[in-house]
C-alpha cells in the first residue's frame, strides 16, 4: 500500500460534522483505508481572507489507487458532500487536498504532488506534524517538523 497524506478543511455549516463525514466517506471507499488522523484546529482563512474561519486537519491513508484515480475519488467525495467550486480559495463545505503521495513528485495540469503550497500553510503543517512529523518532503528534503518550524519563524517576523 502507498502512504498518502491528505489535508481536510471546512468553513461552512457544521464544520466538524463535515470533516467527520469526509473521513467516514473516505474510509468506506473499498480501495482507501484511513490509518491516522490529526486533531482538528481552527484557523484563519488563507488566500481569500474575507470569510469564516476554517476547521482543518490531516489524515494518513493507504491505497493502491494511482494519483489521478485518487484525485478523481476525492473530487467525487467532495461533490457528494456538497462542495461547490465557484470561488478560488473561497468558502467551502469540504476541501480535501493530496499533500503527499509517498515520495512521488508529480506536476501535471490538474494535480501537483507534493501540494505546492504545503510549506507555506501553517494550517496544513500543524496537523500534519501530529501524524507525520518525520516524513521527508521529497522536494525540499526537509521533514514536516522542520518545515513547520521554518513556517512558524516566518510568521513571527
Amino acid at each position: 500500500m502507498r502512504k498518502i497524506f491528505l489535508g481536510l478543511g471546512s468553513n461552512l455549516g457544521n464544520k466538524k460534522a463535515n470533516l467527520d463525514r469526509a473521513i467516514t466517506t473516505i474510509n468506506r471507499h473499498y480501495d482507501i483505508k484511513v490509518v491516522a488522523t490529526s486533531s482538528v484546529i481552527e484557523t484563519e482563512p488563507w488566500g481569500m481572507t474575507e470569510q469564516l474561519e476554517f476547521l482543518n486537519m490531516a489524515i494518513e491513508i493507504e491505497t493502491e489507487l494511482n494519483p489521478k484515480s485518487l484525485l478523481n475519488e476525492i473530487m467525487r467525495i467532495e461533490d457528494d458532500l456538497g462542495r461547490v467550486r465557484d470561488i478560488k480559495w473561497g468558502p467551502r463545505i469540504i476541501d480535501i487536498d493530496i499533500l503527499f503521495y509517498d515520495t512521488l513528485i508529480l506536476n501535471v495540469d490538474e494535480l501537483n504532488i507534493p501540494h505546492p503550497y504545503l510549506s507555506e500553510r501553517d494550517f496544513v503543517l500543524k496537523p500534519l506534524n501530529e501524524i507525520a512529523s518525520d516524513f521527508v518532503h521529497p522536494v525540499s528534503g526537509m521533514t514536516v517538523k522542520e518545515l513547520l518550524k521554518i513556517n512558524e519563524m516566518e510568521l513571527s517576523k
